[in-house]
Parts: structure tokens; C-alpha cells; sequence
């Protein structure tokens, strides 16, 4: 049994070997992506640290939008704040263009195509392999997610393997001083043994993001709840006046008074809503909702995740943690190092099958 197990983890990897390492590479430049884009091209990504010692405040929304607007020729979907004072805010166009902007003054710091940037780039290798057809469509999606399920097959395969035999814990080192086929070996294997928890998580929070109701039953069902999600789309009745667009963006504020600022929603037809997606402090992301008339600037509607059920929790959580980002630094270097994982065990494994055949 053992050894068809070990031919099984074989084939999986000679099989997929090449599609795992394009992930591992791919999601371990994404990490750092944004800073690094940051540090090549700052005058685009950051703005001038004279705004935050100046005390200055960012532009009133109605400002901004009359300013970008004008500019751009183009009516605005979204406009996304940045985390850090120091940082552009980014705008999306109905024709599709985004835009890099100063909040402080609106000017506009660069317009690009979101994949065209390091940050997209590296996503679109990451999801989807740079690969789109006539249609604009990202086929080989799924071939992602595929990959990232024979990757959970392999850390299982892997963690019968090592639990098979006697002396279990003891087999859990390596040995430096040993020829380099035994520690390359037990380097393997101790390796995928104290990782498999986070390696299985990172691959199955990825899977999310493609196979989105199939990974979701499996949460609710591992947390035996529902994850809860707005359903809010109640119209508005348009108006003859113009909007109010500061009033009803303060007002949806104040309905979620604790919460920051995610990103901007403005209206794309008369009778949509502003709505704004917020993080509120006890989330990792923006998960939270205020919804406000454009027109009058009533206050519509909330929806505060951050008080949602634990399976919801657990669900919105999924992103920063494929991505690394909470509880600090630390954890996102520690994210780099099993990122490039995948790597190190296609190679080294398919070594030690060859070596092992001689």
C-alpha cells in the first residue's frame, strides 16, 4: 500500500509539477508585489509626505469626482482609499482604465490598465497564467484551482507516507551531516510535516476564489453555520436635483461610525445608491456595507460583518490570509518561505525518485 501511495504522490507531482511551480512563484512575487511596484515607480504609487506633516485633509468627494471626471473624460465606478496617508488612491473608469490619484489635490498620477501593472501582472500569472481568449475569458482559471487541489493531495499523500512507518517523531529531522540523498530526504519530509496545516489552508483559501459556493459549503459545514453575505439592492427614486454626494457619503460614514473606508461605489445608473464597503476594527478586510441616497443623502442601509456569525468570520477571513497579511511582518515573511515551498518539494522530489530508481 505504502508504495503505491509513494507512486501516487510521484505521478501527482510529474503530473502538475510545472503548474505547481508557476503558482509558487507567482504567489510569492504577489506578496510583495505592491511594494515593490511602490519602490520601482514611487512617483506613481506614492504621494509626497508634505500632505500628512501638514495636517492636509484629502479632497471633498464631489471634488474629486468633478476633478477626475473632467480629466478623464469618463464617468467613475469606484474609487478605492489607500491603507497609508502616504499612498495614491486608485480609481476605476466605466471604460475599464484605472487611474493612480493625489487625494490631496486630485491630480492624477498615471492611468493604466490594472494588468498592465507589476501588481496585475503577477496576479493574472498567479489565477489564470496570463492566458485570455477571444472573448476576454480566463479559461485556464480552473487549471489553478486544480493545481492548488492536487497540491492538498500531495501534503496528504505526504502526511500517510510519513505516518506509515514506526518512529514517526523521530524521523521528524535532519540530519546535516548525512550524504546529501538522506538529509535532502528527511528535509522533505520534516518540512511537509510541520508546514502541512498552513500549505493545506493557503491552497484551500485559494480555491475560494474560483470554486467560490463549493468552498463555501465546506466551510459552513466544517463550522456547522451559514456564512451571511448583503442582500441589499433596493433602488432610489432619481431626482431632477444633482446629487449630494459629500452629505450622502458623510451619512453613510456615520452609519458605521468605528468603520474605515474600503472603497467608493458611486452610482452607475439614476437609481442606484451610493455605497460604501468598509472595514470595520475587529476585520481583517472590508467586508462591511453603508448604503446612502446620492440625492438627498439619507442614510439606506448597513451591513456590519464584523458582527456576522463565525462561519462568516472564518469566510471573509480567507484573503488576508492567503495573502499573509495580519498579525504583522513576521507572518508574512513566514508566508514567503512556504509560498516557495511547492518549489523545493516537485524538485527535490522528483531527485529523489530518480536517485532511488539507479
Amino acid at each position: 500500500m505504502k508504495k503505491w501511495f509513494r507512486r501516487i504522490h510521484l505521478v501527482l507531482a510529474l503530473l502538475s509539477g510545472l503548474f505547481l511551480i508557476s503558482l509558487s512563484v507567482s504567489g510569492a512575487l504577489m506578496l510583495y508585489a505592491k511594494d515593490i511596484q511602490a519602490f520601482i515607480h514611487p512617483q506613481y504609487w506614492l504621494v509626497s509626505e508634505d500632505h500628512v506633516l501638514k495636517n492636509d485633509d484629502f479632497l471633498p468627494l464631489s471634488v474629486l469626482v468633478t476633478k477626475i471626471e473632467q480629466a478623464s473624460k469618463e464617468k467613475i465606478h469606484t474609487i478605492e482609499r489607500a491603507e497609508h496617508p502616504t499612498q495614491s488612491w486608485q480609481v476605476k473608469l466605466a471604460d475599464e482604465r484605472y487611474l493612480n490619484i493625489n487625494p490631496y489635490n486630485g491630480k492624477i498620477l498615471l492611468i493604466h490598465n490594472y494588468y498592465d501593472t507589476f501588481y496585475g501582472f503577477t496576479m493574472a500569472w498567479h489565477r489564470w497564467l496570463l492566458f485570455r481568449d477571444g472573448e476576454n475569458k480566463t479559461p485556464l482559471k480552473v487549471l489553478m484551482s486544480i493545481t492548488s487541489l492536487v497540491l492538498i493531495l500531495e501534503v496528504l499523500v505526504g502526511c500517510y507516507l510519513w505516518l506509515k512507518p514506526k518512529h514517526r517523531l523521530k524521523r521528524l529531522n535532519v540530519r546535516w551531516r548525512a550524504k546529501g540523498r538522506v538529509w535532502l530526504q528527511q528535509l522533505h519530509g520534516t518540512l511537509g510535516i510541520i508546514l502541512c496545516i498552513p500549505l493545506l489552508l493557503i491552497a484551500f483559501s485559494g480555491m475560494t476564489f474560483h470554486w467560490k459556493i463549493p468552498t463555501m459549503r465546506v466551510v459552513e459545514w466544517l463550522t456547522h453555520g451559514d456564512v451571511e453575505q448583503h442582500s441589499y439592492q433596493e433602488k432610489v427614486k432619481p431626482a431632477s436635483t444633482s446629487y449630494q454626494l459629500d452629505k450622502a457619503y458623510q451619512q453613510a460614514r456615520l452609519a458605521l461610525t468605528s468603520g474605515e473606508v474600503y472603497r467608493i461605489y458611486l452610482p452607475k445608473a439614476d437609481d442606484q445608491p451610493l455605497a460604501l464597503r468598509m472595514k470595520m476594527p475587529i476585520e481583517s478586510h472590508g467586508n462591511s456595507w453603508s448604503w446612502a441616497n446620492p440625492y438627498t443623502g439619507e442614510s439606506l442601509a448597513i451591513f456590519n460583518a464584523s458582527k456576522a456569525s463565525l462561519t462568516t468570520q472564518v469566510w471573509n477571513f480567507r484573503y488576508k490570509f492567503h495573502i499573509g497579511e495580519f498579525l504583522g511582518w513576521p507572518i508574512k515573511v513566514l508566508w514567503l518561505f512556504i509560498s516557495l515551498l511547492p518549489v523545493f518539494f516537485v524538485c527535490s522530489g522528483v531527485y529523489l525518485a530518480i536517485k532511488r530508481r539507479k
